[in-house]
């Protein structure tokens, strides 16, 4: 008999502490939010599991001021390698490129670190926050409210879940229920949420198996340091070097290697890291790599899936995210980056709600915009896995996939796979209408990152440190050529118009317009020329709220920003930057109506 001892209410409960709930519960908890995360691990993962860090999820990182540790202590990515066989038998080196094709990635590399440690940057700042991971806990049930009433209001708590605890403290009960006004089910690939909300994943399983291995490698192949790519006539390998010393192994397996005949699963039981580490020995060869110390530091198998959850939440009040609703192979380094951006998508819509910014309909817009993502990402991966699983081209078989059809496909890819590329369809917080005036600065795609300078003082600022995952929108008014008399006088006409009653500023601004909207000013004026007290009053809520697009006092760095952006050096133009740093909307000084349309859209008076 269950003995219940308490029950509680929260406003956002996350059942899984990987990567996906980590980054929800810390954007939640910084925003001031109730949240509560429970994981039925006792302790966080130790080694092992997922490693990379793609650009964008560097970006990510930075934005919530996270990124500085990822940097230090990972390791970073930046020639790949590719290697065939060779017509005397064995491999040889075809060639090197960029590890990372994205041209406006701010950080165009890979960073590899173990799951365990970037789990750690996240707990670490959840504490900061006063927010621990609760372990070890599993739900039991979860019942969502039939009333349509409940679902509709934001401040209702229409979930009910009853968790476990698996190590309750003496003479105390060992079941809690709790009211939950949002739920986010971040439990894995075996999601107990998903499953129990009878949500289906769309998809097959490929006939493709892979061993991995951690170790720290003896070896005379010379680029062990470098992301490489094997293909050999014994299957394919992957090497992903890692922080200090370590080394990841993807190796390919034959299906007599390790699945039982008499089930067709996968036994675990056949294939060890030692045997795994004998595959690959083969497969390297005329190279030689051994285990430097015996030690391995984890190891797994598994059998490629690409599968996609048909939903991603019910009613907007309980959402899956991560592996609970894709499932892919990791060698593109996607999966956990995918998973993260999935609750940074998420994080800032609940808060908006919870705090009565935005309506419930908002929350609609996370499944559009990440599923299609997620769809998008299992059709790169059904063909980078083809092409990275297939048996390579040789004289004997002409069949098998060449040097220059991988290379194109890992380099066409690489704007995707390095999430610079993902870009989300028009929806009520996506509204290109206007795209010609910042024809470079994709709307639906996350804001490009550009150095500038502060009016102020000409110190130069990567515009993306400027613009934090804080939860507000941020306006940025590129003012053109404002030294002008012509154009400042636009300028300002534009500030009494933006600041007008019926303005999006005063009719979602909650009273004091700076706690949704950071409003920033961009001049194309030079650094001679201008002083930020120039500015329109409201397009300087802050000395240091205006920029200028130049050069620093030693022309190292800025200038050309108006260039990259594909703006009007004197008309300027007005961007919409959402909470998670994509672009929601960009539209000339003319059409002020249209981004007061856009926040009506979604955004509640008040």
């Amino acid at each position: 008999m269950m003995l219940v001892s308490k029950e509680s209410e929260v406003d956002v409960l996350i059942i899984g502490a990987g990567p996906a709930g980590l980054m929800c519960a810390n954007a939640l908890a910084i925003a001031g939010v109730n949240v509560r995360i429970v994981d039925q691990r006792p302790s966080k993962v130790p080694a092992g599991q997922a490693d990379g860090i793609q650009p964008r999820t560097i970006e990510v990182f930075q934005s919530y001021g996270l990124a500085e540790r990822l940097l230090k202590n990972g390791n970073q990515m930046h020639m790949a390698a590719f290697y065939n066989p060779s017509p005397s038998g064995g491999i040889e080196r075809a060639s090197r490129a960029a590890d990372v094709t994205a041209p406006t990635a701010r950080y165009p590399y890979e960073v590899t670190l173990h799951q365990g440690a970037i789990e750690s940057i996240f707990l670490d700042s959840l504490k900061a926050h006063g927010v621990v991971v609760e372990r070890p806990i599993v739900p039991t049930s979860l019942e969502i409210s039939k009333s349509e009433e409940e679902l509709k209001d934001p401040n209702a708590r229409p979930v009910k879940v009853v968790l476990k605890h698996l190590d309750p403290p003496t003479n105390a009960g060992d079941s809690e229920i709790v009211h939950a006004k949002f739920v986010l089910g971040a439990d894995g690939a075996h999601s107990w949420v998903r499953k129990t909300l009878g949500i289906a994943l769309d998809g097959e399983q490929t006939d493709y198996i892979w061993g991995v291995v951690d170790m720290i490698p003896e070896t005379d192949f010379p680029d062990i340091r470098n992301r490489t790519a094997v293909h050999s006539n014994n299957g394919s390998c992957m090497v992903i070097p890692r922080e200090g010393d370590l080394v990841r192994l993807y190796i390919q397996l034959a299906d007599r290697d390790v699945v039982d005949p008499d089930t067709g699963r996968v036994d675990k039981s056949k294939m060890g890291p030692e045997q795994l580490l004998d595959v690959a020995k083969k497969s390297f060869a005329p190279f030689q790599i051994s285990n430097a110390d015996g030690h391995f530091d984890w190891w797994t198998l598994y059998i490629i899936g690409q599968r996609v959850a048909t939903q991603f939440s019910v009613n907007e009040r309980v959402f899956i995210a991560g592996d609970a609703c894709h499932t892919h192979s990791p060698k593109a380094g996607q999966g956990m980056n995918a998973s993260m951006n999935d609750s940074h998508n998420l994080a800032w819509k609940l808060v908006h709600v919870l705090r009565g910014w935005a309506a419930m309909s908002l929350l609609k817009t996370y499944e559009l915009e990440r599923r299609k993502y997620a769809q998008d990402l299992i059709d790169f991966d059904k063909k980078f896995s083809k092409l990275f699983s297939g048996k390579p081209r040789t004289d004997t078989n002409q069949d098998g996939v060449s040097h220059e059809e991988f290379l194109d496909a890992f380099q066409t890819f690489g704007l995707f796979s390095s999430g610079i590329g993902v870009h989300y369809l028009p929806s009520t917080v996506v509204a290109n209408q206007h795209q010609s005036v910042a024809s470079k600065l994709i709307v639906g795609e996350r804001l490009i990152p550009h150095d500038f300078i502060r009016a102020a003082d000409a110190r130069p600022f990567n515009i993306h440190d400027l613009l934090p995952s804080d939860t507000r929108f941020k306006v940025l008014v590129f003012a053109g050529n404002s030294a002008e008399a012509a154009q400042g006088k636009r300028v300002q006409a534009l500030a009494d118009e933006m600041a007008r009653p019926e303005g999006f500023l005063a009719t979602f601004g909650r009273g004091d317009h700076t706690k949704a909207f950071d409003v920033w000013a961009i001049s194309s004026a030079k650094k001679e020329d201008v002083n930020y007290i120039d500015l329109p009053p409201l397009f300087r809520p802050h000395w240091s709220h205006v920029l200028l697009d130049d050069t620093d006092m030693f022309a190292r760095t800025g200038g050309g920003g108006y260039d990259a952006y594909g703006i009007d050096k004197q008309k300027g133009a007005i961007v919409v930057v959402r909470p998670d740093g994509y672009v929601g909307i960009v539209a000339p000084f003319e059409s002020l109506g249209d981004v007061d349309a856009y926040f009506a859209a979604f955004m509640i008076k008040g």
